[in-house]
């Protein structure tokens, strides 16, 4: 397929009816669900159930990666200019005639479709979600006693943003041909914009029950803060280890071919910007450059699991927080077992996915924990306003 063919826009118009009647079912659920609630409920449904989704969609391109369906469809954003891969039957049987084992076939275009159609579901929840926050909270600047705390519609408003360029990011993921660091960029676009979600289904669930969040002390809250950007970190090179397949790099723990420190080529490894399975120079990437992206991975991973460990036991202290020091450390769990399993089962598909999962469940817990709690100085003038904003109302 040439350049000028990658983008074809022709089968837009039903990729988005496509995405509208997938939400239809989720938006009907949620009316129903918060029928007869305040504003700030209904948008806390929706907000959790986006949320939910946009992770089932993170797993599903996870699962779109490792099967290597993300050329399935060439071109984007249909496939072979059609809607679906029915009416490009005929393309991808040659192509997967030219080459049977290749990223081509009936089965990868209709992973990749799918994976769009969930994508362009999700983006509309979030549109929906946007438009609502605005109404409501235009809604409430003209009631007279607004007795619900003001809605933020900056948040939403953000994530619509993020969607969108989460979308143009999909697109270069196929029509870059895999690009490492476009595929590492897609992953941690998708991680923010579970935190966007999370950040907004947090405050909903604030401004719904009448309540602020948690004091802690600063040094609590400084921790939580660094854990934070350690596990983006983290999970920006395990992007980089599968989208290079540098899992199988080192097949053995603790070693890696037998060695505590193997032979390795940080300056290819870590070359950000060239082709899937290329050096700076265009050669294939050599073995020691695959080693070196996965043993950083594997060293930042000790580091963070027990910083993970150390947040923990902190958190445990707290008790509104218990709920997050229980899932952090479930999870923390989880993945030290699914990133074992990668290494030691030779990669296998359930591990990788959980994997994938397991990094995006943290930083959404990760997020909830910073929404639910705020330093000392900042909870108790936060706690002011909400005197002198409740003095104002009255």
């Amino acid at each position: 397929m040439d350049t000028n063919s990658l983008y074809d826009l022709t089968p837009i118009a039903w990729l988005l009816a496509v995405g509208v009647l997938l939400a239809l079912g989720p938006l009907l659920w949620v009316w129903r669900r918060s029928a007869g609630h305040g504003a700030a409920r209904r948008l806390h449904v929706l907000t959790v159930l986006t949320l939910f989704l946009t992770f089932d969609l993170t797993l599903f391109g996870a699962f779109t990666r490792l099967t290597d369906s993300g050329l399935g469809c060439p071109d984007w954003p249909g496939c072979y200019g059609n809607a679906s891969p029915i009416g490009a039957r005929h393309d991808i049987a040659m192509a997967q005639a030219a080459q049977p084992t290749g990223p081509v076939t009936h089965s990868k275009a209709w992973v990749e479709m799918v994976h769009r159609y969930l994508a362009t579901g999700v983006g509309f929840l979030i549109l929906v979600l946007a438009l609502s926050t605005w109404v409501a909270r235009r809604n409430q600047r003209h009631a007279e006693h607004a007795r619900e705390r003001p809605l933020s519609a900056w948040w939403p408003a953000a994530t619509l943003v993020w969607v969108c360029l989460q979308g143009a990011f999909g697109a270069l993921t196929v029509t870059w041909k895999l690009y490492p660091a476009i595929v590492t960029l897609h992953l941690l676009g998708a991680v923010v914009l579970l935190a966007l979600l999370c950040i907004q289904a947090v405050r909903y669930r604030q401004a719904a029950a009448e309540r602020l969040p948690t004091a802690i002390p600063s040094a609590l809250r400084t921790l939580l803060i660094v854990v934070t950007v350690l596990l983006l970190l983290q999970i920006a090179l395990g992007g980089w280890v599968s989208t290079n397949y540098a899992v199988l790099a080192c097949t053995q723990f603790p070693t890696c071919q037998g060695s505590w420190w193997p032979p390795m080529n940080f300056a290819q490894g870590f070359h950000i910007w060239r082709s899937l399975g290329e050096g700076a120079d265009g050669a294939p990437i050599e073995f020691t450059a695959l080693t070196a992206i996965h043993y950083v991975h594997r060293l930042m991973a000790y580091l963070v699991f027990a910083a993970i460990g150390l947040l923990v036991w902190q958190l445990r202290r707290v008790a509104p927080l218990r709920p997050q020091a229980r899932w952090l450390a479930g999870l923390a769990l989880l993945q030290l077992a699914t990133g074992l399993g990668n290494v030691l089962l030779g990669w296998p598909l359930v591990a990788a996915v959980l994997h994938t999962g397991g990094a995006a469940a943290l930083a959404v817990v990760l997020t909830w924990a910073l929404c639910e709690s705020r330093g000392a100085r900042s909870a108790v003038s936060a706690a002011a306003q909400e005197r002198r904003r409740g003095m104002e109302a009255a």
